[in-house]
């Protein structure tokens, strides 16, 4: 097999008894260690000497930024991110004031001028900010940083809150990707996850952004809500095709009411049963991959000419806390409440609430909550279940010269775990290493678990769904 051939999912069925039965609950590797291992431990002072690391090095790895924005005008009620429900625009003024501080703290421990290759804004609703506000905050970065020529600049965008005037003003300041959470078109699944938005407002939504010359449109979804159905759910296909966005997440919905207070919102009678929703994600997977989408992992499409879909053929993929990019290895500067970031072998996260954020940059502090240092074990895991994310597969030589072990004997436990999907035909194991197979490429998160040194010790995290 080719390639390209191992790129895009094959025209195979895999037996819904199959996925049942490797289908249990575990992370989604955005990092390794995993975010609810960090720890208080890891404080600012921590940080600063990964970046004072960072800064001594003659061959820096490229760097990327993430900045998070809490601020929504309302509540979703299926939402589990880092949010501030508010209809006060003047917050965000505020905020800025104070990512500004956090970003000279930052900067002081980097003596040289730095280029970005990433920049990503999320939230909560990036789009909360005003286009002045907006304008101030690329200065304000173009103050500290430049960007290299071919940066991906994205922005996640609530298309009940652009206007043409707001794409055209995201595009001159730099902007060239765009995230937009349609979540579902069904006005009944709509109203019972308090998010209403027709379709008609994300289809100008799209045609202004095209309008306006943006590289990249990704559509958010998300199956397993309160009144979906196989049939509905499949009409939201239809306009989702007919839209024709570059990038599709296609996520399981995890109703975690215990940790998530919104959620309480939703009637757990509404939400369909483990077998519809497993029926949605089949019939999903196969509807895009008919209409040409490449299948990039987990829950993630592209079409073949998006830099993503390429990603997947030169092995440049990469997973970080953004998802699946094309940059690989890069040090990742996180702004903001909540946010996460990874300098060196390090990963670290700010402090959750405003009040706690602002306190700690009114003192001049970072305002670091909790973070992780990674061992030599630590990062041979993380490459290996990044490869397994990603779908490269292991070289057992390459990790052997690398950190000079012998990987039958280091991973004897986690061979015999990987042997049991190489007898379900989902992995190919040789003496040189183990091959991720076409229709195991479903189950990435199962291998990654296999190489997990921290799953058997007790966590407070609940995981979601493998599928």
């Amino acid at each position: 097999m080719n390639m390209h051939e191992s790129a895009i999912f094959p025209a195979i069925e895999i037996p819904e008894e199959l996925i049942r039965r490797f289908d249990s609950f575990g992370p989604r590797y955005t990092s390794y260690p995993t975010a609810d291992r960090f720890h208080a431990e890891f404080n600012a002072d921590s940080y600063v000497s990964y970046l004072k690391e960072r800064d001594g090095l003659s061959d820096k790895p490229p760097l990327s930024l993430y900045i998070h924005i809490p601020f929504c005008a309302s509540l979703c009620y299926y939402c589990a991110c880092n949010k501030v429900i508010t209809k006060d625009r003047s917050r965000s003024a505020i905020y800025l004031t104070y990512l500004e501080k956090e970003l000279k703290l930052v900067t002081q421990h980097l003596s040289q001028r730095e280029s970005l290759s990433q920049l990503h804004l999320g939230g909560g609703t990036p789009t909360f900010l005003s286009h002045d506000e907006m304008r101030q905050l690329m200065a304000m970065l173009r103050q500290h940083f430049d960007f290299t020529n071919d940066a991906e600049i994205s922005i996640e965008i609530d298309p009940r809150t652009v206007t043409s005037e707001s794409l055209q003003i995201l595009q001159e300041i730099g902007f060239n990707r765009t995230s937009l959470g349609v979540q579902d078109f069904d006005p009944e699944v709509q109203k019972a996850v308090h998010r209403i938005q027709a379709f008609d407002m994300v289809a100008h939504t799209i045609s202004e952004s095209r309008r306006f010359g943006f590289e990249s449109i990704n559509f958010d979804l998300i199956y397993g809500l309160p009144k979906q159905s196989l049939e509905s759910f499949s009409k939201t296909l239809d306009q989702v095709i007919s839209l024709s966005p570059d990038r599709i997440a296609l996520y399981n919905y995890a109703h975690l009411p215990t940790r998530f207070k919104p959620q309480r919102r939703i009637a757990e009678a509404d939400l369909p049963s483990a077998e519809q929703r497993l029926e949605i994600f089949l019939m999903s997977l196969r509807r895009l991959l008919a209409e040409g989408y490449v299948y990039i992992g987990l829950d993630h499409f592209a079409k073949p000419d998006d830099s993503l879909a390429k990603a997947t053929l030169d092995g440049s993929l990469h997973r970080n806390f953004q998802g699946y990019t094309t940059r690989s290895d890069c040090d990742l500067i996180a702004l903001g409440l909540s946010a996460i970031g990874k300098v060196g072998n390090s990963y670290v996260q700010n402090l959750r609430t405003l009040d706690e954020y602002y306190a700690c940059l009114d003192r001049d502090m970072l305002p670091v909550e909790k973070g992780f240092d990674l061992n030599q074990d630590d990062l041979m895991r993380r490459q290996i279940i990044m490869d397994m994310m990603c779908s490269t597969g292991v070289d057992f030589d390459s990790v052997e010269n690398q950190y000079g072990i012998s990987f039958r004997d280091y991973f004897a436990n986690e061979l015999q775990t990987m042997g049991a999907y190489a007898l379900e035909g989902l992995v190919g194991m040789t003496d040189t290493g183990i091959r991720v197979l076409p229709k195991g490429r479903l189950f990435v998160r199962a291998f990654g678990m296999a190489f997990d040194g921290y799953l058997a010790k007790q966590t407070a995290a609940k995981y979601s769904r493998l599928i």
